[in-house]
């Protein structure tokens, strides 16, 4: 049987070495961004459910916890406060106090690792008393001026404090431009970078997260202000809007079901560092399939990472972190 030459293409990834040069870009462990969870028991480790693997974190257990990792190649975290120990209220006041527990963490990994890049999540949900990301009216909708003036309020604390990235993940309009005058006012804006979560959409795959940082709203939901999982258009505005507001990382969130708008924001934002969140849920449903014997754990961890890499990502916040740190030492 003959063949036309542009037909054969087997003989260029029939190795395994080879088939890694098909790739364009390939995961490397500064690639990776663990996210964590600190809670306001500066001694607890307490084990989340939902989310297999993962705790909450005091403070002094902080070293132990974390230090393996970095001798394991660990290069950044992003921080989630959650609290349980204080008042909250309708502003938020807790997220900004400087003996809550980012506060704290930011201050204690600094001196523990200081090598580590340091990002912190910037939202009111987990201290608002009606668990929504924002300032709301006495109807229950989001008040946008006040909203965003206090998100800039703690994303600027948090500068201050030695957080060398805040990523505003309130979705509110207009919130990009205020934190970067805030840090520009403070003295910090060409110290802290602000990563945009320009993308995120109203996903069913945040409900593990959602029970690791106790921040699901009292009422309503949120889909009035994160993105309708349909709205490529908007998504498209809301990555345009954040680069002219000055973003410097662009965000989308979740990733996997969102493959379509990574591309699209690499680009529309082809000269910015493109970061994807494989949120709680997307990692919980990797992990059961692979206990349930659908596929290899492994296997299915980096197949998945690769669809994000092949979309255009230069950075991937995801639970996996640990196990890529070892499976990246054993490729």
């Amino acid at each position: 049987m003959s063949m036309e030459i542009s037909s054969i293409l087997q003989g260029g990834y029939n190795h395994p070495l080879a088939r890694t040069w098909q790739c364009k870009r390939q995961l490397t462990k500064s690639m990776l961004m663990y996210p964590i969870f600190i809670t306001d028991d500066a001694d607890a480790r307490v084990e989340i459910a939902s989310l297999p693997g993962q705790c909450r974190w005091g403070v002094n257990r902080l070293k132990e916890f974390l230090g393996p990792l970095v001798q394991n190649g660990l290069k950044s975290v992003i921080l989630f406060g959650v609290p349980f120990n204080c008042t909250k209220d309708e502003t938020g006041t807790p997220a900004d106090d400087p003996e809550g527990p980012v506060i704290q963490a930011i201050t204690r990994l600094r001196q523990l690792f200081p090598e580590l890049y340091i990002a912190t999540d910037v939202c009111l949900c987990e201290y608002t008393s009606h668990g929504h990301c924002g300032i709301l009216h006495e109807d229950g909708t989001i008040n946008q001026a006040p909203s965003v003036e206090r998100i800039a309020e703690v994303a600027v604390a948090y500068a201050k404090a030695g957080a060398h990235c805040v990523a505003p993940s309130d979705m509110m309009d207009g919130r990009i431009r205020v934190i970067k005058q805030g840090l520009i006012e403070a003295g910090l804006a060409n110290r802290c970078m602000v990563m945009a979560y320009s993308a995120k959409f109203a996903s069913s795959l945040y409900g593990p997260f959602r029970d690791a940082a106790g921040s699901a709203p009292s009422f309503g939901n949120r889909k009035c202000y994160q993105l309708p999982p349909g709205g490529k258009g908007l998504a498209r505005r809301a990555i345009v809007r954040d680069v002219n507001e000055g973003a410097d990382v662009i965000m989308v969130k979740p990733a996997m079901p969102y493959l379509d708008v990574i591309q699209d924001a690499a680009e529309l934002a082809p000269d910015h560092p493109l970061a994807a969140y494989q949120v709680s849920g997307e990692f919980a449903m990797v992990v059961a399939g692979a206990e349930m014997g659908v596929y290899d754990l492994r296997t299915m961890a980096f197949e998945s990472i690769e669809g994000m890499l092949r979309a255009g990502c230069t950075l991937i916040l995801t639970y996996f972190t640990p196990q890529f740190l070892e499976w990246l030492n054993e490729a």
